[in-house]
Protein backbone atom coordinates (compact mmCIF):
# COMPACT_ATOMS: atom_id res chain seq x y z
CA UNK A 1 0.00 0.00 0.00
CA UNK A 2 2.81 2.34 0.92
CA UNK A 3 4.54 1.65 -2.38
CA UNK A 4 1.33 2.39 -4.32
CA UNK A 5 0.93 5.73 -2.48
CA UNK A 6 4.49 6.72 -3.36
CA UNK A 7 3.93 5.87 -7.03
CA UNK A 8 0.66 7.80 -7.10
CA UNK A 9 2.37 10.81 -5.49
CA UNK A 10 5.17 10.74 -8.07
CA UNK A 11 2.65 10.59 -10.91
CA UNK A 12 0.73 13.53 -9.44
CA UNK A 13 3.91 15.60 -9.04
CA UNK A 14 4.93 14.73 -12.58
CA UNK A 15 1.59 15.90 -13.94
CA UNK A 16 1.84 19.15 -11.98
CA UNK A 17 5.37 19.78 -13.30
CA UNK A 18 4.21 19.07 -16.83
CA UNK A 19 1.35 21.54 -16.50
CA UNK A 20 3.66 24.22 -15.10
CA UNK A 21 6.17 23.68 -17.93
CA UNK A 22 3.40 23.82 -20.54
CA UNK A 23 2.14 27.08 -19.09
CA UNK A 24 5.62 28.64 -19.28
CA UNK A 25 6.71 27.47 -22.72
CA UNK A 26 4.85 28.84 -25.74
CA UNK A 27 5.34 28.29 -29.44
CA UNK A 28 4.53 31.95 -30.05
CA UNK A 29 4.79 35.12 -27.97
CA UNK A 30 1.74 36.32 -26.09
CA UNK A 31 -0.64 38.71 -27.80
CA UNK A 32 0.40 42.30 -27.06
CA UNK A 33 -1.56 44.32 -24.53
CA UNK A 34 -1.50 47.88 -23.28
CA UNK A 35 -1.27 51.26 -24.96
CA UNK A 36 1.68 52.58 -27.01
CA UNK A 37 4.22 54.42 -24.83
CA UNK A 38 5.28 58.00 -25.49
CA UNK A 39 8.58 58.46 -27.34
CA UNK A 40 10.30 61.72 -26.48
CA UNK A 41 12.73 63.79 -28.53
CA UNK A 42 15.66 62.82 -26.30
CA UNK A 43 16.13 59.23 -25.33
CA UNK A 44 17.58 55.92 -26.40
CA UNK A 45 16.15 52.90 -28.19
CA UNK A 46 17.47 49.55 -26.95
CA UNK A 47 17.39 46.64 -29.40
CA UNK A 48 16.63 43.39 -27.56
CA UNK A 49 17.55 40.28 -29.52
CA UNK A 50 15.14 37.94 -27.77
CA UNK A 51 15.61 34.18 -27.90
CA UNK A 52 16.36 32.45 -31.18
CA UNK A 53 13.14 31.10 -32.76
CA UNK A 54 11.02 32.38 -29.85
CA UNK A 55 9.76 35.43 -31.73
CA UNK A 56 10.21 37.62 -28.65
CA UNK A 57 12.50 40.32 -30.04
CA UNK A 58 11.64 43.82 -28.87
CA UNK A 59 12.80 47.42 -28.94
CA UNK A 60 12.77 49.17 -25.55
CA UNK A 61 12.97 52.90 -24.92
CA UNK A 62 14.50 54.98 -22.14
CA UNK A 63 13.41 58.60 -21.71
CA UNK A 64 16.49 60.48 -20.47
CA UNK A 65 14.61 63.48 -19.02
CA UNK A 66 12.04 61.54 -17.02
CA UNK A 67 14.18 58.48 -16.29
CA UNK A 68 11.34 56.16 -17.33
CA UNK A 69 11.63 53.13 -19.59
CA UNK A 70 9.28 51.07 -21.78
CA UNK A 71 10.03 47.41 -22.39
CA UNK A 72 8.43 47.04 -25.81
CA UNK A 73 7.52 49.81 -28.27
CA UNK A 74 6.44 47.75 -31.25
CA UNK A 75 3.72 45.39 -30.02
CA UNK A 76 1.50 48.04 -28.36
CA UNK A 77 1.80 50.30 -31.42
CA UNK A 78 1.12 47.60 -34.02
CA UNK A 79 -0.91 44.89 -32.34
CA UNK A 80 1.60 42.18 -33.18
CA UNK A 81 5.07 41.03 -32.15
CA UNK A 82 8.16 42.47 -33.86
CA UNK A 83 9.79 39.19 -34.93
CA UNK A 84 12.71 36.88 -34.29
CA UNK A 85 16.13 38.19 -33.15
CA UNK A 86 16.37 41.99 -33.27
CA UNK A 87 19.92 42.47 -34.53
CA UNK A 88 20.20 46.24 -34.96
CA UNK A 89 18.40 49.51 -35.62
CA UNK A 90 19.21 52.66 -37.55
CA UNK A 91 17.55 56.11 -37.55
CA UNK A 92 17.68 57.91 -40.90
CA UNK A 93 15.70 60.68 -42.58
CA UNK A 94 12.87 60.55 -40.08
CA UNK A 95 12.47 56.78 -40.18
CA UNK A 96 13.57 53.89 -38.01
CA UNK A 97 14.93 50.72 -39.64
CA UNK A 98 14.79 47.66 -37.38
CA UNK A 99 16.78 44.66 -38.64
CA UNK A 100 15.35 41.25 -37.69
CA UNK A 101 18.02 38.64 -38.22
CA UNK A 102 16.22 35.31 -38.04
CA UNK A 103 13.00 36.74 -39.48
CA UNK A 104 15.01 37.83 -42.53
CA UNK A 105 13.44 41.27 -42.74
CA UNK A 106 13.81 44.96 -41.98
CA UNK A 107 10.81 46.66 -40.40
CA UNK A 108 10.46 50.38 -41.15
CA UNK A 109 8.81 52.39 -38.37
CA UNK A 110 7.84 55.94 -37.53
CA UNK A 111 10.33 56.67 -34.70
CA UNK A 112 7.88 58.99 -32.92
CA UNK A 113 5.12 56.38 -32.64
CA UNK A 114 6.86 53.13 -33.61
CA UNK A 115 4.01 52.32 -35.96
CA UNK A 116 5.24 50.19 -38.86
CA UNK A 117 5.11 51.85 -42.27
CA UNK A 118 6.80 49.20 -44.43
CA UNK A 119 8.68 45.89 -44.36
CA UNK A 120 11.71 45.07 -46.51
CA UNK A 121 12.05 41.34 -47.23
CA UNK A 122 14.18 38.97 -49.30
CA UNK A 123 17.21 38.66 -46.99
CA UNK A 124 18.87 35.47 -45.84
CA UNK A 125 19.98 36.63 -42.39
CA UNK A 126 20.41 40.42 -42.24
CA UNK A 127 22.69 42.07 -39.68
CA UNK A 128 23.35 45.83 -40.05
CA UNK A 129 22.00 48.62 -42.26
CA UNK A 130 24.01 51.62 -43.44
CA UNK A 131 22.50 54.42 -45.57
CA UNK A 132 24.98 55.44 -48.28
CA UNK A 133 22.77 58.13 -49.87
CA UNK A 134 19.30 59.56 -49.30
CA UNK A 135 17.75 56.72 -51.28
CA UNK A 136 20.16 53.81 -50.92
CA UNK A 137 21.41 51.58 -48.12
CA UNK A 138 23.64 48.52 -47.75
CA UNK A 139 22.68 45.63 -45.48
CA UNK A 140 25.15 42.98 -44.36
CA UNK A 141 24.26 39.31 -43.95
CA UNK A 142 25.31 36.31 -41.89
CA UNK A 143 24.77 33.64 -44.54
CA UNK A 144 24.13 35.48 -47.80
CA UNK A 145 27.76 35.79 -49.00
CA UNK A 146 26.70 39.20 -50.27
CA UNK A 147 25.62 42.65 -49.20
CA UNK A 148 22.12 43.70 -50.18
CA UNK A 149 21.56 47.02 -51.96
CA UNK A 150 18.25 48.51 -50.84
CA UNK A 151 16.18 51.30 -52.37
CA UNK A 152 14.90 53.31 -49.41
CA UNK A 153 12.17 54.88 -51.52
CA UNK A 154 10.51 51.65 -52.62
CA UNK A 155 11.74 49.66 -49.59
CA UNK A 156 12.99 46.85 -51.80
CA UNK A 157 16.23 45.04 -52.60
CA UNK A 158 17.60 46.21 -55.95
CA UNK A 159 20.84 44.23 -56.08
CA UNK A 160 23.57 42.33 -54.27
CA UNK A 161 27.29 42.94 -53.88
CA UNK A 162 29.13 39.59 -53.68
CA UNK A 163 31.21 39.42 -50.50
CA UNK A 164 32.28 36.11 -48.97
CA UNK A 165 31.51 35.08 -45.42
CA UNK A 166 29.74 36.67 -42.49
CA UNK A 167 29.60 40.42 -43.13
CA UNK A 168 28.95 42.56 -40.07
CA UNK A 169 29.21 46.30 -39.25
CA UNK A 170 29.90 48.99 -41.87
CA UNK A 171 31.23 52.54 -42.00
CA UNK A 172 31.15 55.22 -44.71
CA UNK A 173 34.35 57.19 -45.47
CA UNK A 174 35.84 58.91 -48.52
CA UNK A 175 32.93 57.82 -50.71
CA UNK A 176 33.49 54.16 -49.89
CA UNK A 177 31.91 51.72 -47.47
CA UNK A 178 34.19 49.64 -45.24
CA UNK A 179 32.73 46.29 -44.23
CA UNK A 180 33.85 44.09 -41.35
CA UNK A 181 33.76 40.32 -41.75
CA UNK A 182 33.60 37.88 -38.82
CA UNK A 183 34.64 34.85 -40.88
CA UNK A 184 37.53 36.39 -42.84
CA UNK A 185 40.77 38.31 -42.15
CA UNK A 186 39.88 41.38 -44.18
CA UNK A 187 37.94 44.60 -44.12
CA UNK A 188 36.28 44.96 -47.53
CA UNK A 189 36.00 48.23 -49.46
CA UNK A 190 32.94 48.99 -51.61
CA UNK A 191 32.60 51.88 -54.06
CA UNK A 192 29.19 53.41 -53.36
CA UNK A 193 28.97 54.96 -56.82
CA UNK A 194 29.29 51.62 -58.61
CA UNK A 195 28.18 49.18 -55.86
CA UNK A 196 31.29 47.13 -56.55
CA UNK A 197 33.73 45.58 -54.11
CA UNK A 198 36.99 47.23 -55.13
CA UNK A 199 39.54 46.42 -52.43
CA UNK A 200 40.27 44.55 -49.22
CA UNK A 201 42.47 45.47 -46.27
CA UNK A 202 44.23 42.67 -44.37
CA UNK A 203 43.48 42.65 -40.62
CA UNK A 204 43.19 39.97 -37.96
CA UNK A 205 40.49 37.35 -38.32
CA UNK A 206 37.01 38.16 -37.05
CA UNK A 207 36.57 41.88 -37.63
CA UNK A 208 33.23 42.73 -36.07
CA UNK A 209 32.80 46.46 -35.38
CA UNK A 210 34.03 49.68 -36.96
CA UNK A 211 33.87 53.40 -36.08
CA UNK A 212 35.30 56.66 -37.44
CA UNK A 213 37.27 59.09 -35.25
CA UNK A 214 37.58 62.87 -35.31
CA UNK A 215 40.58 62.65 -37.66
CA UNK A 216 38.65 60.65 -40.24
CA UNK A 217 40.45 57.42 -39.36
CA UNK A 218 38.61 54.11 -39.05
CA UNK A 219 38.99 51.84 -36.02
CA UNK A 220 38.23 48.12 -36.27
CA UNK A 221 37.92 45.48 -33.54
CA UNK A 222 38.97 41.92 -34.41
CA UNK A 223 38.52 38.84 -32.22
CA UNK A 224 41.43 37.03 -33.86
CA UNK A 225 41.82 33.41 -34.92
CA UNK A 226 43.26 31.48 -37.87
CA UNK A 227 46.77 32.36 -36.68
CA UNK A 228 46.03 36.05 -36.13
CA UNK A 229 45.83 37.81 -32.73
CA UNK A 230 42.87 39.70 -31.28
CA UNK A 231 43.57 43.36 -32.09
CA UNK A 232 42.35 46.87 -32.68
CA UNK A 233 43.31 48.38 -36.04
CA UNK A 234 43.44 51.99 -37.20
CA UNK A 235 42.89 52.37 -40.93
CA UNK A 236 43.55 55.38 -43.15
CA UNK A 237 40.61 55.42 -45.62
CA UNK A 238 42.42 57.81 -47.96
CA UNK A 239 45.15 55.23 -48.56
CA UNK A 240 43.07 52.13 -47.75
CA UNK A 241 45.87 50.90 -45.52
CA UNK A 242 46.50 50.01 -41.89
CA UNK A 243 48.47 52.68 -40.06
CA UNK A 244 48.41 51.24 -36.51
CA UNK A 245 47.81 47.86 -34.84
CA UNK A 246 47.11 47.25 -31.16
CA UNK A 247 47.35 43.48 -30.56
CA UNK A 248 45.95 41.96 -27.37
CA UNK A 249 48.25 39.88 -25.17
CA UNK A 250 46.18 36.67 -25.13
CA UNK A 251 44.22 34.61 -27.63
CA UNK A 252 41.47 34.46 -24.99
CA UNK A 253 40.89 38.20 -25.46
CA UNK A 254 37.90 38.99 -27.64
CA UNK A 255 37.31 42.70 -28.32
CA UNK A 256 33.94 43.63 -29.82
CA UNK A 257 31.12 46.22 -29.67
CA UNK A 258 33.58 48.99 -30.50
CA UNK A 259 31.94 52.42 -30.16
CA UNK A 260 32.93 56.08 -29.95
CA UNK A 261 31.93 59.09 -27.86
CA UNK A 262 30.24 62.08 -29.54
CA UNK A 263 33.48 64.06 -29.86
CA UNK A 264 35.01 61.03 -31.58
CA UNK A 265 38.22 61.11 -29.58
CA UNK A 266 37.57 58.21 -27.19
CA UNK A 267 36.92 54.55 -27.92
CA UNK A 268 34.93 52.10 -25.80
CA UNK A 269 34.82 48.35 -26.35
CA UNK A 270 33.89 45.11 -24.63
CA UNK A 271 36.40 42.42 -23.74
CA UNK A 272 34.55 40.78 -20.90
CA UNK A 273 34.80 44.11 -19.04
CA UNK A 274 34.31 47.58 -20.54
CA UNK A 275 37.48 49.33 -21.68
CA UNK A 276 38.06 52.98 -22.61
CA UNK A 277 40.88 54.22 -24.83
CA UNK A 278 41.78 57.66 -26.19
CA UNK A 279 42.45 57.64 -29.93
CA UNK A 280 45.82 59.30 -29.22
CA UNK A 281 46.94 56.44 -26.95
CA UNK A 282 50.04 54.53 -27.93
CA UNK A 283 48.92 51.32 -26.24
CA UNK A 284 45.82 49.45 -25.15
CA UNK A 285 44.41 50.34 -21.71
CA UNK A 286 45.94 48.31 -18.88
CA UNK A 287 42.78 48.17 -16.77
CA UNK A 288 39.04 48.10 -17.27
CA UNK A 289 36.90 51.22 -17.14
CA UNK A 290 33.94 49.16 -15.83
CA UNK A 291 34.56 45.67 -14.48
CA UNK A 292 31.92 43.07 -15.36
CA UNK A 293 32.15 41.56 -11.86
CA UNK A 294 30.14 38.50 -12.86
CA UNK A 295 27.76 40.35 -15.15
CA UNK A 296 27.21 39.34 -18.78
CA UNK A 297 27.99 42.55 -20.69
CA UNK A 298 26.53 42.45 -24.19
CA UNK A 299 26.28 46.03 -25.50
CA UNK A 300 27.59 49.56 -24.94
CA UNK A 301 26.63 53.02 -26.12
CA UNK A 302 27.50 56.63 -25.30
CA UNK A 303 24.88 59.32 -24.70
CA UNK A 304 25.81 62.15 -27.13
CA UNK A 305 24.77 65.08 -24.94
CA UNK A 306 26.50 64.05 -21.70
CA UNK A 307 29.03 61.32 -22.47
CA UNK A 308 27.20 58.97 -20.10
CA UNK A 309 28.06 55.35 -20.91
CA UNK A 310 25.28 52.77 -21.27
CA UNK A 311 26.22 49.14 -20.59
CA UNK A 312 23.77 46.27 -21.13
CA UNK A 313 23.88 43.11 -19.03
CA UNK A 314 22.19 40.19 -20.82
CA UNK A 315 22.07 38.22 -17.55
CA UNK A 316 21.19 34.56 -18.27
CA UNK A 317 19.75 35.23 -21.77
CA UNK A 318 16.26 34.38 -20.46
CA UNK A 319 15.15 37.06 -18.02
CA UNK A 320 15.03 40.77 -18.87
CA UNK A 321 18.39 42.46 -19.24
CA UNK A 322 19.63 45.37 -17.15
CA UNK A 323 21.12 48.62 -18.46
CA UNK A 324 23.68 50.51 -16.34
CA UNK A 325 24.45 54.20 -16.88
CA UNK A 326 27.94 55.43 -15.95
CA UNK A 327 29.30 58.96 -15.74
CA UNK A 328 32.64 59.68 -17.48
CA UNK A 329 34.33 59.35 -14.07
CA UNK A 330 33.06 55.76 -13.77
CA UNK A 331 30.40 56.36 -11.12
CA UNK A 332 26.94 54.84 -11.59
CA UNK A 333 24.05 57.17 -12.46
CA UNK A 334 21.22 54.62 -12.37
CA UNK A 335 19.98 51.34 -13.84
CA UNK A 336 16.84 50.24 -15.67
CA UNK A 337 15.42 47.07 -17.21
CA UNK A 338 15.29 46.44 -20.96
CA UNK A 339 14.04 43.35 -22.79
CA UNK A 340 15.54 39.90 -23.31
CA UNK A 341 19.21 40.05 -24.43
CA UNK A 342 19.72 43.81 -24.97
CA UNK A 343 22.24 44.13 -27.79
CA UNK A 344 22.43 47.72 -28.98
CA UNK A 345 21.66 51.39 -28.30
CA UNK A 346 20.33 54.02 -30.71
CA UNK A 347 20.08 57.60 -29.43
CA UNK A 348 17.48 60.00 -30.85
Amino acid sequence: MKANNIIQRKILLGLIALLVFASCVKDHPEEPTGTPPTISSSGVFITNEGNFQAGNATVSYYDIASGTSSEDLYAPANGTALGDVCQSMRLFNGKGYVVLNNSGKVVVVDPTTFVSTATITGFTSPRYLLPVSDNKAYITDLYGNSIAVVDLGSNSITGHIPCPGWTEELALAEGNVYVTNKSRSYVYVINTATDLLEDSIAVSHGSNSIVADTNGKLWVACTGGSGTPPALYRIDPQADSVEAVFPFPSTSDSPWRLTMNSSKDTLYYLNGDVFRMAIASAALPSSAFVAAAGRNFNAIGVEPQTGILYVADASDYVQRGTVYRYRPDGSVVNTFLAGTIPGGFVFN
